[in-house]
């Protein structure tokens, strides 16, 4: 379920709203995509064999990989009316707390933590989780930070 905001200028009715999105599962064609883009080819993403008896039993997604997925994790969970544009203003924090495994499924949970107005819009801090599916302890922690660019 999503959070629903009437308007940016609602936005910090939203404070401590959650949404969790759908889970989403890591193969090892978006490992291989994700190495050739950033040319991170370390076995422990890429060499099966290797990886089967390595620490992780398995190949595992690169942590950044994870990251760069919020996008995609987080798409739909917050609806914010008579906006223009949501624009990413960076991170404040992160932490990659568990390897993501081949074939893992991951699903992110979003709390609006705080609310700025800005000349622009608003600067929404986003407080994101990425959990892993039969984990009680999540792949990532993610300070995100957004600008909300109202309609003019």
């Amino acid at each position: 379920m999503s959070i629903v905001v009437d308007s940016p200028a609602a936005l910090p009715s939203a404070i401590g709203r959650t949404a969790t999105g759908e889970w989403f599962a890591i193969d090892q064609e978006r490992i291989q995509a994700f190495a050739d883009a950033t040319e991170d080819w370390q076995w422990i993403h890429l060499d099966a064999e290797r990886a089967a008896s390595g620490p992780f039993g398995a190949t595992i997604a690169h942590g950044y990989l994870t990251l760069s997925l919020l996008p995609r994790l987080t798409a739909g969970l917050l609806d914010i009316a008579g906006t223009s544009m949501v624009v990413n203003y960076g991170l404040d924090r992160v932490r990659f707390l568990q390897p993501v495994i081949v074939g893992s499924r991951v699903r992110a949970v979003t709390e609006v933590a705080a609310v700025e107005p800005t000349p622009t819009g608003y600067r929404v801090s986003l407080k994101t989780t990425v959990e892993l599916e039969g984990s009680s302890r999540p792949a990532l922690v993610a300070d995100a930070v957004a600008l909300v660019v109202p309609e003019a």
